[in-house]
């Protein structure tokens, strides 16, 4: 197992990779556990998979599970969810030092952390995430959020877990699609910050996404490292270190908007996408060359991952897609900031970028 301190004045915690975790969760907590009844929040997906595990994990350790069964998919963020979830949690009496568990992807823990930042302004949460996704990425820094009608993620606060427990074990149910999904976020580590990362991706992806054991161990824990190191220089994205890690975010979610955050792009997919437009726009620029642009491409489309927005054929223009980044909550000033590439491993925060050429561009890409 390895271990990974995520380091804040005051709200330090751990990040734990390995097999087994689940089985171990109630010695793994520790303290964190102070009632013998446990709040876990989960989805029905989930719950078929791992709710079983937890359960006897708890129980021979003298605890008692309490379960909200949510409908599994991005539809969960949303108010009327947050409202269910909050009403479950006031009508158990959770106090503002209990920990609700969360266990899931990326949706169950962004909306378990927003639930517990605003109960009682402020309990903590435990993030068991089950998705590659969410173990190298949405589980790790405390961002939490629900959807609006205009956007994603525009609903939200930072609130950091207590804990997070990655059982790499838990990844041997998902889909091949999940672990393309949750993969294109490994990779970004890579592209944004670390070239011999990206090298190893090169090389490794397609054993990631087969559910090689130490493939999938290394991949989660050096993600888990990078995400760590950033997060503690520039915990609430004031800096621009933090942003570095929204390389590929702000071309993805124009994608998800313009296909309605359906199960037609998810959110890795659509990142994988974001990535692939953002090195061919940093190349259009000159600021990297095109080989290097299609090297990203390529290194992202060999774990089977795709990078051509014709494919998903959707009926619209360069500016349709950039009036959905109007919406984008890293709006300052009336301005949008893009993260692009001055080399493979080289990202960078680009405040001046002419919102017409980034249409022109996407049209000729959709072409």
């Amino acid at each position: 197992m390895a271990v990974t301190r995520v380091e804040l004045a005051g709200r330090s915690y751990d990040v734990q990779v390995g097999e087994g975790l689940l089985v171990n969760f109630p010695s793994l907590c520790g303290a964190l556990l102070r009632k013998k009844n446990v709040p876990i929040i989960t989805d029905k997906n989930v719950a078929a998979n791992w709710r079983d595990t937890l359960t006897t994990a708890l129980q021979a350790a003298g605890f008692e599970p309490d379960y909200l069964v949510l409908d599994p998919g991005e539809s969960a963020k949303s108010w009327p969810v947050l409202e269910e979830v909050v009403d479950w949690l006031l009508a158990r009496e959770v106090e503002r030092g209990d920990h609700i568990v969360a266990l899931g992807g990326g949706v169950i823990g962004d909306l378990t952390g927003f639930a517990s930042a605003i109960m009682k302004r402020g309990c903590g949460f435990i993030q068991v995430p089950t998705t590659l996704l969410a173990q190298v990425d949405s589980s790790v820094g405390g961002k939490t959020a629900i959807n609006a009608s205009t956007g994603k993620n525009l609903i939200g606060a930072f609130h950091q877990p207590s804990l997070v427990l990655a059982d790499t074990g838990a990844l041997a149910t998902l889909p091949r699609r999940e672990m393309l999904a949750g993969y294109a976020e490994v990779i970004k580590y890579g592209i944004l910050g670390d070239r011999a990362f990206f090298d190893w991706c090169e090389s490794n992806g397609a054993n990631v996404v087969a559910h090689d054991h130490d493939a999938v161990e290394y991949a989660v824990t050096q993600s888990v490292k990078a995400k760590a190191r950033i997060v503690a220089e520039d915990e609430r994205e004031t800096t621009g270190a933090r942003a570095l890690l929204n390389l590929g975010h702000t071309f993805g979610h124009a994608l998800e908007a313009q296909t309605g955050y359906s199960e037609r792009l998810l959110h890795g997919e659509a990142v994988a996408m974001g990535m692939a437009l953002a090195a061919r726009y940093s190349a259009r620029l000159g600021h990297i060359g095109s080989e290097d642009a299609e090297r990203v491409a390529t290194a992202i489309a060999a774990s089977g991952l795709r990078t051509e927005i014709r494919d998903l054929g959707m009926n619209c223009d360069g500016a349709v897609l950039v009036a959905h980044m109007l919406h984008d909550k890293k709006m300052d000033a009336g301005t949008l900031p893009f993260v692009l590439l001055r080399a493979i491993g080289e990202a960078y925060l680009d405040k001046d970028v002419a919102l017409d050429d980034v249409a022109a561009f996407l049209t000729e890409q959709l072409a």
